[in-house]
């Protein structure tokens, strides 16, 4: 099994000055030799997100700096069709029973069960919500 990073493990990290070799040798060190550390691509456009929401000029450009080192240093998982669809069926299934969680979040989860992942977060409320999902919180 393998995880995927959550955009929020990226922002805690970047926020404590953590580099993001730093903060993946930290969740290496939870895992199996042999597992895999991916992203969502919806993770790079939350993080892309946050480089325009810099409150400076000096902010932008480090936050910018730390989104290539989170392109170079990880494997990325587009959205694909299957992945789609089974994100559209757990919200279909959330939503009639009067759950909703955010789009990205289920992308994001459904990227993970889709590769058979489980998703490291540092904020869990919506990963917990959604079925089959391992949800790890960092």
């Amino acid at each position: 099994m393998g995880l995927i990073l959550d955009s929020t493990v990226f922002i805690r990290a970047e926020r404590q000055g953590e580099t993001v070799r730093q903060m993946l040798t930290y969740v290496s060190g939870m895992l199996a030799e042999d597992q895999e550390v991916g992203v969502s691509v919806i993770t790079v456009m939350e993080l892309a997100h946050g480089v325009i929401r810099a409150d400076s000029r000096q902010r932008q450009e480090s936050r910018l700096r730390f989104v290539s080192e989170v392109e170079r240093a990880v494997p990325i998982y587009s959205v694909t069709h299957s992945i789609a669809i089974r994100a559209g069926f757990i919200d279909g299934t959330l939503t009639a029973k009067g759950i909703r969680v955010a789009l990205s979040d289920l992308l994001i989860g459904a990227t993970a069960l889709e590769l058979g992942y489980a998703v490291a977060t540092s904020n869990p409320r919506h990963f917990n919500m959604i079925p089959d999902l391992e949800v790890i919180a960092l």
